[in-house]
C-alpha cells in the first residue's frame, strides 16, 4: 500500500496530513499515518476545526467544564483547538526531533477574521505561540497585503510560521522576502536562526477550478485544451521562483547563519474535477525540498496508485509558461483570477470560523449548568 508514499519521501517530499480531529488523535490513528503512511506533519485551517468540532466526537467533556466556567465562545475555540494541536504536536515530537525540527510540524492559524490587520496578526501569532507551547508548532498567517509585514515581525521573533492561502507568483515572491526580512531581524536580534522554520503554502487545485470555468466559458477546442494545465504550471512556476531565491545572495548570507529555508508547501491538493486522475496534485508536483499536504482521500488515492516517477517539476518551467501565457492570449486575466482566489479563500476560511463560533456558543448554552 505505501510504497508509492515512500517513494515520494525518498524523493525529497514530507508528506503531511491536511486535517485533524480529537477522535483522529485519541484514536491512535495519527500515529498510525506517521508509523505506516510516511505522515511528517499535520495542517490544519478554520474549516477543518469546524468540521470536527461540530460533527466529530471527543469534546463535549472540555465544552461542558468550558461551559461551567462560563468562558466566552472565542476562549472556547481557542482553548480546544490549541489542545488538539498540542497534543497532535506531542506525537508528531519524535518526526521533529529525527528531522531537526524541519517536519513533525502542526499548524494553527491565526482568527482569519483578522486577515487585514497587521498588528492584531502579530498579537494573535504570538498568542498561539505561547498557548500551544510546542516547539514543533507552525503558525499560519495568509499571505494578505496585511499579512506580509506581520510575517515578517513574527518570524523576527523566532515564532515558526506557515504562510496560507498563497495563489500567485508574484505575492510568493513578497512572501519569500517576508521571511528573508524577518530572519534578517531575527539575526540582528541575535535569535538562532537554525531553530526558525516556515513554509509557504501556495494553492493548487482551487486555480484550476476557476481558469478551467474561465476556458468552458471561452468554449473553443483551443481553450478546452488549456484544461487541467494551469494549476500546475502556476506552482511549477513557484518552484522555479524557490530555486531563485534561494539561490540568491542574500539568501547565501542567512544560509552562513544556519537559517533554514522557507520550504515550498504544495495546498489544496485534493482534485476538484472528477475527470482527473486524483493523484494529479501529487504525481505531478514532485521535487526535493517541498511539502504535499494531503487530504486523507488523497493520501489514500496515493498509497493505492500514486504515480511516483521521481522529480517531474524539473524541466517544465519554459512549458509551464507558454501554458499561462497561452491562457492569458484567450482573454482569462491571470491577476484577476488569483486575486479573486485570494479574496474567496480569506473569505471561506471566516465564514467556517463565524459557523464554528456559532455551533460552539450553541453546545455551549446547551451544556451550561442550570442555575441555582
Amino acid at each position: 500500500m505505501t510504497d508509492a508514499l515512500k517513494r515520494l519521501s525518498d524523493e525529497g517530499v514530507a508528506i503531511w496530513l491536511d486535517d485533524l480531529s480529537r477522535k483522529r488523535i485519541t484514536s491512535g490513528n495519527l500515529a498510525e499515518l506517521i508509523d505506516e503512511q510516511h505522515v511528517v506533519g499535520v495542517t490544519t485551517n478554520p474549516s477543518i476545526f469546524q468540521k470536527a468540532i461540530s460533527h466529530g466526537d471527543g469534546y463535549e467533556q472540555q465544552l461542558t467544564d468550558l461551559a461551567t466556567r462560563k468562558v466566552t465562545v472565542d476562549e472556547a475555540i481557542r482553548m480546544i483547538t490549541t489542545a488538539d494541536v498540542r497534543d497532535a504536536a506531542d506525537i508528531l515530537r519524535p518526526v521533529f526531533d529525527a528531522t531537526d525540527g524541519q517536519d513533525g510540524r502542526v499548524s494553527i492559524e491565526v482568527d482569519p477574521r483578522l486577515a487585514h490587520h497587521t498588528d492584531a496578526t502579530v498579537a494573535e501569532a504570538k498568542q498561539l505561540a505561547w498557548l500551544v507551547d510546542r516547539p514543533n508548532t507552525l503558525i499560519k498567517i495568509p499571505a494578505t497585503k496585511a499579512g506580509l509585514p506581520a510575517i515578517t515581525e513574527v518570524i523576527g521573533k523566532g515564532i515558526s510560521v506557515n504562510v496560507t492561502l498563497i495563489f500567485s507568483l508574484e505575492r510568493y515572491r513578497e512572501v519569500m522576502d517576508a521571511y528573508l526580512a524577518g530572519l534578517e531581524k531575527a539575526k540582528a536580534a541575535g535569535l538562532d536562526l537554525s531553530k526558525i522554520h516556515s513554509v509557504a503554502s501556495f494553492f493548487v487545485s482551487r486555480v484550476d477550478t476557476e481558469i478551467d470555468k474561465r476556458l468552458d466559458a471561452v468554449g473553443t477546442d483551443e481553450a478546452k485544451a488549456l484544461k487541467g494545465k494551469a494549476a500546475l504550471a502556476n506552482a511549477r512556476l513557484a518552484y522555479k521562483a524557490f530555486e531563485e531565491v534561494f539561490g540568491s545572495e542574500r539568501w547565501a548570507a542567512l544560509d552562513k547563519a544556519q537559517a533554514n529555508k522557507q520550504r515550498p508547501l504544495w495546498a489544496s491538493t485534493g482534485v476538484k474535477d472528477p475527470a482527473y486522475k486524483d493523484t494529479l496534485y501529487v504525481d505531478d508536483l514532485v521535487a526535493p525540498g517541498t511539502v504535499n499536504t494531503m487530504p486523507e482521500a488523497t493520501l489514500d488515492a496515493t498509497a493505492d496508485h500514486g504515480q511516483i516517477t521521481g522529480n517531474t517539476i524539473a524541466g517544465t518551467y519554459e512549458q509551464a509558461r507558454a501554458e499561462l501565457d497561452a491562457v492569458a492570449k484567450l482573454g482569462i486575466s491571470y491577476e484577476d483570477v488569483v486575486q479573486l482566489l485570494e479574496d474567496e479563500g480569506v473569505e471561506k476560511f471566516e465564514a467556517s470560523w463565524i459557523d464554528l463560533l456559532n455551533s460552539t456558543e450553541a453546545e455551549l448554552k446547551r451544556l451550561a449548568p442550570s442555575e441555582g
